[in-house]
């Protein structure tokens, strides 16, 4: 494959630069600003399942409405998804009201996002999973940029910015940076 074609199409390991808006049930929850698409390295899980799969091969300029089922996003609604937590074991930083996100660190002390929803005398109730699980998400996106993925960032797995202060002492994990910048 020659570089003009690699470079033409959305492929593994390049950096794709696209513009979208997303909508459920035909309300905008998201979309880029003009002339501010997100950066992602196609094939590294940057974006969900997917839309990753819907934009592979589109070139620049090409724009498409796509449709990405619950299962492909987010995932589906998982109504086992609930814990009760006892207040007494929470950190006391944490404000305790409904719809707030925090982190916390599961039995295998993996990170895990979850959300308060509901607040009683002596517990909270975390819901673990996302607010669009369940959902079927329509995206309407434009490939505006592909360039080839640094080494370094393909090590990582994201994209790096001019101002990222990635190096030797990067914490990068997850798809997610330290420096801020992603």
């Amino acid at each position: 494959m020659s570089a003009k074609t690699e470079l033409n199409k959305v492929a593994k390991d390049l950096v794709v630069s696209m513009e979208y808006e997303l909508t459920v049930d035909g309300e905008i929850l998201d979309a880029t600003e003009a002339g501010d698409p997100i950066d992602f390295i196609q094939g590294y899980e940057n974006i969900i399942a997917g839309l990753e799969k819907a934009v592979e091969g589109m070139s620049v300029g090409d724009s498409k409405e796509v449709l990405v089922k619950a299962a492909e996003a987010y995932g589906e609604y998982d109504a086992d998804g609930f814990v009760e937590v006892p207040k007494a074991e929470l950190p006391e930083d944490i404000p305790m009201e409904v719809g707030i996100e925090i982190s916390v660190t599961n039995d295998d002390g993996e990170e895990m996002t979850a959300f308060i929803e509901e607040v009683s005398v002596d517990t909270i109730t975390l819901n673990f999973n996302h607010p669009l699980a369940g959902k079927d998400l329509t995206f309407k996106v434009k490939i505006v940029a592909i360039r080839e993925a640094t080494a370094e960032e393909l090590e990582h797995g994201h994209v790096h910015f001019d101002d990222c202060e990635c190096g030797e002492d990067c914490t990068c994990s997850g798809g997610e940076c330290d420096c801020g910048n992603h």
